[in-house]
């Protein structure tokens, strides 16, 4: 756990334990100033920029971006009061906070000190816009010429030339995000997938989601009856059993769990038979829809794939569909890594809010529940394994693999001829921009936007 995620969390625990005592309206705006006391070594600049990071750190929990921000006098209770009130989430999920950009240098290649001018020179000849010379027995690159492609880096023998990196522009796949004139980081919300890689490379910070843990909480703490809907990576994220997990969630406020492996299980179902359909009419290739980053990435991005995505929901949506069956009055909150799953939430009418697994770790630790002490809650249904197995990469492939398989074991159908994208970056993107012009082999493409699949989530607590 580094720096940015130890006071993320130490912050959500917190202001959870406060909330439920009672006390947050009366402490909130003290917090960022006991957290930070002058006695101590600022981590930025000054102790009071320390302090507005906090700010805007609680903001965020709170569901509020800094851009929302149009009196700086404000107080924290205040946008507590909104939140409770259900005043927030007005804009996209994420949010830049401008005042902790650090405003790194763009990303570039580079010259260190290391270079000692070598006789072969194999950086000046793989220079593609003979953009490097050697000047003083030492190589330089015209920036004007260069384009990154970092093909001198490969072939430096003393690994002399080096990338110095823009964090969260070079981790974003689609070009979403950079800087603006003033220097400081902006997201196109035009072009973003909501895939939280940005989020998760900032050294700084910087970049923010806008939590729902305000509205969670008020609903808790009212009375009304809260289904935590569990993403099938839950397993790999808490110590003991999902049986004891069940029973922790009950401590924790939660009315009725559901584990959201049982919608995957439908869209198991549902997606082998859309297979079958297309290769039958057809169709030369479909891919997996459970990913709401790459289906994102495919609307905006991949225009020629989208005929190609499969139309099939994804396992929050069929869960979404079975709590809001089964529990009509009640509040259903997804419970997983994914950022993006907030994107999903807002166009699904059965999913009401987004807790991450970062946000349920710190939900546990503010009420002191200890899995491992807990007796297990026998669960009603155990969703199979091979549902359960989704949120890693090639699960989705080996579901419906199983399904074809237990429902066709002899019939001459089509064969699924399965290729996985582990991740997206901007590599994978311009390999799918050749699947959809049918220039790569296959049938069927999984596409995962986290590397490993869903349990390496921009929000995940193992990784």
């Amino acid at each position: 756990m580094n720096n940015a995620e130890r006071t993320r969390r130490e912050l959500m625990i917190r202001f959870i334990r406060e909330f439920f005592d009672g006390t947050l309206a009366d402490s909130i705006d003290r917090i960022p100033v006991e957290l930070r006391p002058r006695t101590e070594e600022p981590n930025r600049c000054c102790v009071y920029k320390d302090r507005a990071m906090l700010k805007y750190r609680l903001m965020a929990l709170m569901g509020f971006g800094m851009e929302e921000e149009k009196d700086e006098s404000r107080q924290l209770k205040e946008y507590l009061a909104d939140a409770v009130d259900g005043r927030n989430h007005t804009g996209p999920v994420l949010s830049v906070c401008t005042v902790g950009c650090h405003g790194c240098v763009d990303s570039h290649v580079q010259v260190s000190n290391s270079c000692v001018g070598c006789f072969a020179r194999p950086c000046v000849g793989v220079c593609p816009k003979q953009a490097i010379q050697v000047i003083n027995q030492r190589s330089t690159i015209d920036r004007t010429k260069c384009i990154n492609c970092g093909k001198c880096m490969t072939v430096c023998p003393y690994h002399a030339i080096i990338r110095n990196p823009l964090p969260c522009e070079d981790a974003c796949p689609v070009g979403a995000i950079g800087k603006g004139e003033d220097g400081r980081v902006r997201i196109d919300f035009k072009n973003c997938i909501y895939c939280g890689k940005c989020f998760r490379a900032c050294p700084f910070s910087a970049i923010m989601e806008r939590s729902q843990l305000a509205n969670i909480l008020t609903a808790m703490k009212s009375g009304r009856p809260v289904v935590a809907m569990v993403a099938p990576s839950v397993s790999d994220q808490f110590p003991g059993t999902i049986e004891q997990l069940f029973t922790g969630l009950r401590k924790a406020g939660f009315t009725e769990i559901l584990e959201v492996a049982l919608g995957a299980e439908m869209t198991t179902e549902h997606e082998a038979e859309e297979f079958y359909e297309r290769m039958e009419r057809g169709d030369r290739l479909m891919t997996s829809s459970c990913c709401p980053a790459w289906v994102e990435a495919a609307r905006r991005h991949i225009p020629d794939i989208v005929p190609m995505v499969s139309s099939t929901p994804s396992p929050m949506g069929y869960a979404g569909q079975l709590a809001r069956e089964k529990y009509p009055d009640a509040l259903t909150v997804f419970i997983g890594p994914c950022i993006a799953k907030r994107r999903e939430a807002q166009n699904d009418p059965n999913t009401d809010f987004v807790m991450t697994f970062e946000e349920l770790g710190a939900l546990f630790a503010a009420r002191e529940i200890d899995l491992i002490s807990l007796e297990g809650e026998q669960l009603e249904r155990p969703a199979s394994v091979f549902a359960r197995n989704f949120a890693h990469s090639c699960g989705v492939s080996e579901a419906i693999l199983e399904q074809m398989g237990h429902d066709n074991p002899d019939a001459n159908l089509p064969k699924i001829d399965g290729k996985f994208i582990n991740g997206l970056d901007r590599k994978s993107v311009n390999l799918l921009k050749m699947y959809a012009k049918g220039k790569l082999p296959g049938n069927f493409v999984e596409v995962m936007a986290c590397s490993g699949g869903c349990v390496g989530g921009p929000c995940s607590l193992a990784r």
